[in-house]
């Protein structure tokens, strides 16, 4: 698919349009203050493949925290701002890559000259966010609720602000928690400017909603070829985030990110345990850091050759199954056996890959 041509802009040690793989964002729901367990989960979330965080920071001692904060991760560290321009200034000054602010909601143009010119001297994107939920008063009354078109207008007005002081180191997201609205957004938006789009769903709901909701809305977005960065908003453990953002974008074959796993829904033919050996499978395909496709098939009737594209795979059948590759059969494995000789398979697979 053909990408939507934006402008480049680094974050930290990650740079974000043109040509560049669309990164997967997340953001930390621990107390910013509380800096080992916001470590911690960073960690955690780096682990898993997590390339920018995002920290709320609604007080000074937050901000400040930051400092720390950044000595002790490896990727880069955006602070989330809202209305005291002295908690971005502070941010700035505790090393952040990356501010999320709104400039005209930070106060008179002398404070915005002052963020901008701090973040100006650290070479600092800025990402403009709006959000359907808090649309200016005029705009309502103007187009009477949220809409495709309030929510681009209030994003020109805060990029208008940064223009004027020419500072063009900028991102935009336009967020909403209704999909149709989120993505005539974004269209409009991306028709109207050059600059990255961080896209996502704001809102979305817990995991089972959530990720239905933020796979339609991203994922249509990332098929259109807009979106430089991406985050799934859920309600719960981020490190779901990082998971479902990278199974997106792989969906998409936009990226490769670890094993991805192919399984049929089952049918009457069905004649062993496959939905549980599908989930033990998947659960052990998480500690692989290697892109794989693994297929686990129902049958032996189709599943070598509906599974043609899977690196490897298992079809399992009445007591025993077959274990194949690129949809050729290796063998018949007894089917207690099945899972164990799947996965010394990909073992040879990811050696031989190593030579």
């Amino acid at each position: 698919m053909e990408r939507r041509k934006s402008r480049t802009i680094a974050i930290g040690q990650v740079t974000i349009g043109g040509e560049n793989p669309v990164a997967v964002q997340s953001m930390t729901n621990t107390k910013t203050e509380n800096i080992p367990a916001t470590v911690d989960q960073i960690h955690r979330l780096t682990d898993r493949g997590c390339e920018i965080i995002r920290c709320a920071v609604p007080t000074l001692e937050a901000a400040q925290a930051l400092k720390e904060i950044r000595k002790q991760i490896a990727i880069p560290l955006v602070a989330d701002i809202h209305f005291d321009y002295r908690l971005a200034l502070a941010a700035l000054e505790s090393g952040v890559d990356a501010l999320r602010l709104n400039p005209g909601n930070i106060g008179g143009r002398d404070r915005v000259e002052k963020v901008v010119e701090a973040a100006r001297q650290r070479q600092v994107p800025i990402r403009i966010g709006v959000n359907a939920g808090s649309l200016p008063k005029d705009l309502l009354e103007k187009y009477g609720h949220p809409t495709a078109e309030a929510l681009v207008e209030a994003a020109w007005r805060h990029i208008h602000i940064l223009e004027e002081m020419d500072y063009n180191n900028i991102v935009i997201s336009l967020k909403a928690h209704d999909v149709p609205l989120t993505l005539a957004a974004y269209r409009l938006m991306a028709r109207e400017c050059d600059y990255p789009l961080h896209v996502g769903i704001t809102e979305a709901g817990t995991i089972r909603s959530g990720l239905i909701k933020s796979a339609v809305g991203i994922g249509t977005l990332l098929a259109e070829g807009i979106g430089d960065t991406i985050r799934v908003s859920l309600t719960g453990d981020p490190l779901a985030e990082i998971d479902a953002g990278f199974e997106i974008l792989k969906s998409l074959g936009l990226r490769q990110h670890g094993p991805t796993l192919v399984s049929c829904p089952t049918c009457g033919r069905t004649c062993w345990s496959l939905e549980k050996v599908a989930k033990e499978v998947e659960a052990r395909l998480a500690e692989i850091p290697e892109p794989i496709t693994v297929a686990v098939m129902g049958c032996v009737v189709n599943g070598p050759g509906e599974a043609r594209e899977a690196d490897v795979g298992i079809a399992g059948g009445k007591g025993e199954g077959l274990l194949f590759r690129k949809g050729q059969i290796l063998r018949k494995v007894p089917e207690a056996r099945l899972v164990e000789e799947l996965f010394e398979e990909i073992q040879k697979i990811t050696d031989e890959r190593k030579l």
